[in-house]
């Protein structure tokens, strides 16, 4: 089994710049029925990194390498830039869209909470049926397939977005989205979804997302991001009430 967890290993960083804790693929291979399914190397890398994708990148990389990890002192404001490594792994610990009004993230909840979605400048009815269809206020049918209550209106956020990223030694850092991305949004990007970062730069302590120095690989940690929605329109209050209404608008 040495030399397959070898294999799996080779092919995760190789493909992904993924450096995987021996410690987790050990157990990975352990649990895992594939070995007595003689499956090939090629599945069992798949499923790997989906349960990669899906996991805390604390438990299942290795934070040995200098290289695939964040500065320290990447918060450090007085340096006024800097690059990163060349690829460095982190997940998403929060996500904020500081394009729009926070009494407008408000308003988008509660029209979700309504059953309500936003459609142009039609307000449409959604409900969470299936493939089933109900009738518009506007007289047309909407997508049965709704949104749940918990914090998100299926509408793209605006942008752009500030994120909290953490990498597999626990540090964390701020990005800021500095072009519009594909797959950044509230409800595009789940918390605990897992980036690379290319030779991003670093100014002022925050990391500057563009779409040459991000790759997105998906995944996302199911507790994470569930407590993370279904508390989203209380921190959003506690901002208005922060601010003094002043940047709610």
């Amino acid at each position: 089994m040495a030399n397959l967890q070898d294999q799996l290993a080779a092919q995760l960083l190789h493909t992904k710049s993924l450096p995987v804790s021996p410690t987790w693929l050990n157990n990975f291979l352990s649990t895992s029925s594939a070995l007595q399914r003689n499956i090939p190397i090629s599945a069992l890398t798949q499923t790997a990194l989906f349960r990669i994708l899906t996991s805390d990148f604390r438990e299942s990389l290795t934070p040995r390498n200098p290289a695939s990890k964040l500065p320290v002192d990447i918060f450090d404001p007085t340096v006024q830039e800097r690059r990163l490594p060349s690829s460095i792994p982190v997940q998403v610990l929060d996500i904020e869209d500081i394009g729009s009004s926070l009494w407008s993230q408000v308003e988008a909840i509660e029209r979700v909470e309504r059953g309500e979605a936003v459609r142009g400048r039609e307000i449409i009815r959604t409900v969470n049926v299936g493939d089933e269809e109900q009738e518009g206020t506007n007289g047309t049918a909407a997508a049965g397939t709704g949104a749940s209550v918990n914090g998100n209106a299926r509408s793209d956020s605006g942008g752009p977005h500030r994120l909290i990223l953490q990498d597999a030694a626990g540090t964390r850092a701020v990005a800021i989205e500095m072009s519009r991305m594909n797959g950044i949004g509230i409800n595009k990007l789940p918390i605990g979804a897992k980036l690379l970062l290319w030779n991003a730069t670093v100014a002022r302590g925050m990391i500057l997302l563009t779409p040459e120095s991000v790759t997105l690989l998906g995944g996302k940690i199911e507790s994470m991001d569930q407590a993370w929605k279904s508390g989203r329109k209380a921190r959003l209050l506690e901002k208005v009430t922060a601010t003094g209404g002043e940047n709610a608008t």
